[in-house]
């Protein structure tokens, strides 16, 4: 699975995309999983409210199923101007 990251969460960790084996069931699983990586992981995820998630290109919540998901990406919330 590719995991991307964008904006702020792409800085703390440090680099924008992992690919992962992972056996996580929901969003939040992989959440756990990332964090348990490293301290940047711990950082990057320490506040879900300030995060959007995105599977397979179709935002969804932390609650979201990864039955087949191919992709997951994490990025802060969008304004528009």
């Amino acid at each position: 699975m590719d995991v991307l990251y964008f904006a702020w969460v792409r800085e703390r960790i440090g680099h924008p995309k992992d690919k992962i084996e992972t056996n996580a069931g929901t969003v939040r699983e992989l959440v756990e999983e990332l964090r348990s990586r490293e301290e940047r992981y711990e950082a990057a995820f320490a506040d879900l409210d300030a995060l959007r998630v995105a599977v397979d290109q179709e935002l969804t919540d932390f609650d979201a199923s990864l039955d087949g998901a191919r992709e997951v990406a994490f990025f802060p919330p969008m304004t528009g101007g």
